[in-house]
Order: structure tokens, then sequence, then C-alpha cells
């Protein structure tokens, strides 16, 4: 089982939240506890856990309510097991109709619990391990656009490839790095291996380490340990600390490692790839990367183009996510009239590809009819640059505005934007941004700000 599992026990009885908290963490869990309704959505959002264990008859909001709530909202990818002292067969055929994973009765046997959440967990694992098979397989595996900058990186993927080096990609945000790292080790010596991503930016130095190295008492491998014999790729490299990218590199260096609270030599064989969105001469001269990291990183620098710089690649990429959205999604297909991609065409793609996929998805979602117009597109570029003004002309005012007034307004505005480009997802946020969930949750709270609202 897996021991380092967050699970959140949801009961208003104290007594059996308690011990439940108790047995759970003897067994090596992470345990949470929620008194009603209202603090298990709070603690669901922030510590998305890996299982939650539900009674039905609380005072505020029953569990079988609750369960419908987060049903109907899209929220089951966590299991369920819900408990319940009086259930009846009805509560339990409605309980597991709406998505639960099995009904406990109280008192609980601790044996068929712990079974039970085995299973469970193990079932999720399946079902994500399986939906990132069919997500991938049905998302792009090579740089899509015949340009010249495309066809000349794809020729010098192939001059990287001559060699096992560790390779460094920069690039702007949304501009392809995670997919070249890809590509890069899909036509590798490595590509029958694992390629194994790990994405650092807004975990706590000590969670980074964990990451990487995994623990000695932890049935769970490493990173590293589950890249052996193929890629590592560290996507936000200049947001490790310090102290573990020393220890990164001398595990690099030497090709073994120690786990956290471990005395053994864990040997290893793992090609790195890195990236990073950070000017580099930057990062090091202001100490967030350290320089020796970067020379061992650096013997391979593969630099992603903004779109911007290949323009006349846009139409190929819009027929692309269009029938990606089409397969995928199960959207309706539509098609990009000659002047709507045009006008893309000569579009400044601040957000690169990843703001070109996501534009296509909206016209799917929210257009009608066969063909995709300029006059259906403009409103939504326009919109965007009204963004960039209202930005512009809010941060004149700010310098007129007491420290902390401004500070909050910058605040406020900078993190409405963030919400906007991912969809309102705050986990990716606090990763784009750096800053661990919980903080972030705070601070929106501190600022108003609803993430439900601030979708585009």
């Amino acid at each position: 089982m897996n021991t380092t599992a967050h699970i959140l026990v949801v009961d208003d009885e104290p007594d059996i939240r308690n011990l439940m908290k108790e047995i759970l963490e003897d067994e090596g869990f992470l345990v949470s506890v929620a008194e009603n309704a209202d603090t298990a959505r709070q603690l669901r959002r922030e510590i998305q856990p890996d299982l939650i264990l539900l009674d039905i008859w609380m005072p505020d909001t029953d569990g079988v309510s609750l369960l419908k709530e987060w049903h109907d909202s899209g929220l089951m990818d966590t299991p369920v097991i819900m408990m319940s002292g009086h259930g009846s067969v009805e509560t339990a055929v409605e309980a597991t109709r709406l998505g639960a994973y099995d009904y406990i009765e109280k008192p609980v046997s601790i044996s068929k619990l712990l079974i039970t959440m085995k299973r469970a967990l193990e079932m999720a694992i399946l079902r994500r391990e399986n939906y990132g098979l069919r997500k991938h397989a049905l998302t792009v595996s090579e740089p899509i656009g015949n340009s010249e900058i495309m066809s000349a990186l794809r020729e010098q993927v192939k001059r990287i490839n001559q060699h096992d080096t560790a390779v460094l990609i920069t690039g702007e945000p949304g501009s392809g790095r995670t997919l070249f790292a890809r590509y890069i080790h899909q036509n590798s010596r490595r590509q029958s291996a694992p390629f194994v991503n790990v994405r650092v930016a807004g975990m706590h130095p000590e969670n980074q380490a964990l990451e990487l190295f995994g623990n000695q008492n932890s049935s769970t491998p490493s990173r590293l340990e589950q890249a052996n014999g193929g890629t590592l790729f560290i996507k936000d490299v200049v947001d490790l600390d310090v102290a573990v990218q020393a220890r990164l590199l001398n595990c690099l260096e030497s090709q073994f490692f120690f786990r956290n609270g471990g005395a053994e030599p864990v040997p290893i064989d793992v090609r790195v790839i890195a990236a990073t969105d950070y000017d580099l001469d930057e990062a090091i001269n202001n100490g967030h990367l350290r320089e020796d990291l970067y020379y061992y990183l650096n013997i391979v620098p593969l630099r992603i183009p903004p779109l911007r710089d290949h323009y006349e690649d846009v139409p190929q990429l819009l027929d692309f996510y269009t029938n990606l959205f089409v397969n995928q999604e199960n959207l309706p297909y539509r098609r990009f009239t000659v002047a709507a991609q045009n006008r893309l065409r000569h579009y400044n793609w601040p957000g690169n590809v990843r703001e070109l996929k996501n534009l296509v998805q909206r016209l799917l979602i929210l257009g009608n009819g066969m063909t995709i117009e300029l006059n259906e597109v403009e409103p939504i570029l326009s919109s965007h640059q009204r963004q960039n003004n209202n930005s512009s002309n809010n941060n004149q005012s700010m310098y007129d505005l007491p420290l902390r007034e401004a500070r909050e307004q910058f605040e406020r505005a900078y993190l409405e934007h963030q919400l906007q480009e991912v969809g309102g997802n705050v986990s990716k946020v606090a990763s784009r941004v750096g800053l661990e969930r919980t903080h972030l949750y705070r601070k929106l709270r501190a600022l108003d700000i609803d993430p439900k609202q601030t979708k585009k």
C-alpha cells in the first residue's frame, strides 16, 4: 500500500475522527480531518487528498449530498469510501451510483478498511496511468511546423542525440520546452526506458529533496529511481533550492545518491534534461542557480524560440489543435477561414503555443457554425489587448498609492491574470508563480479572489 498517501477523514463525531487519524497515522498515512461538509470542501481544495473517508450522517450537509455535489461538479477524481453506522441498501446503492468506491458500516473493521483503502488507492493509480497513456497517445509527439526554425530545431535534436549528455532547454513559457524534452527522449537510445517529468516550482526545499531522492522508510521510489536507465526532466531547475541543486549535481556526477535518511548509496544511470524560462545570467548572478550545476547542464543548450518568431507555423498549429480537441474531447469540428488564419499569423502570441492551444479550445467550445470567421477571433484578441492596456494604466495609478495598497493592487491583478491563463486552476497557478498551494489559497482569500470567477 502507498503509505505516503494523504487521507481526508470526514466525520462529525470527534472520537471517531481522532481514532481514525491515530490508526491511519500508525499505518504511515498522512491524515487530515474535517468535522463537517464546509471544512471538507475547504480541505479537499487545499490538500488534494489521495482518498476520502466520508461519513453519511452529518448535521449540516449529509455525506451523500456532499458526494452528489462533488459528482455533479466533476470532482470524482479522488476515490471516496462512505461510512455509516445505520445506513441502508438504498443509501449504499445511491452512493455507488454517484461514484463512491465502496461503502463500509460502523463500527469499522480496521482490517477491512485497510484492504478497501489499498484497493481504492491502487485503482486510482491505474486510472491516472491509463488516462495519462490515452491523453499522451492523442497529444503531439513531435514539434509541429515546417518553418526553417522548426526544421533546424529537429536537426539540432538529431545532433544532440548523437551523445548522451545533459541538455538545458530555455524558452518563454508556453513555447514547448516539455514537448522538446519528450522529443529528445523519444529519439534517443533511452527511448524504451522511462521519461520522468518532475516539477519543483512552489515546493518547499524539503519536499523537493523528497521528490528527487525519496525517503529510506518509504516504499515509493524517488524520481531518480523511477528514471533509472531513462531520462529525468526537471522543468523548473532554477526553482530548485540551492542546497538541493548541490546534492543533485553531486548525484549526476557520481551516478549514485543517498535517499533521505539512508546510508546506502543507490546507483543510477540517468540522463537529465533541464528547462527554465529564467534569464540564466541573472539567475546565476543573483544566486538562484549554482554556476557549477549550470555548466554541467549546459553542455548541450537548446533554445526554443517564441511563436512570433515562426508565425508561418500558425495555420498548421491551428489545424493540429482543432483535430486534437475534436478527437480528444469530442468537440465539434470547426474550420478557420483564411482571413482568421491570416489575422492569427500576425498576432504577437505573448503566451506562445500554449495560448494558441487555449484559443482553439475556447473557439470550439463557445462558437457555432462550421467555420471560425475573423469577426469571431478579433474580439478575443482585442480583449487580450485591453487587459494589457488596463494593466499598464493600473501600474501608473499604483505609483500614487501607499506601498501596502499598491502591493495589494498589483498582487490582485497579477493573480487574477495567472488564474485566467490556466482556466482558474489554483494548483497550476501555484506551480507557475512559485507558491505553496496552501499559501496561495490564503492569499486569494485575503485578496477576495474567487478562482471560479477568473476563468477565461
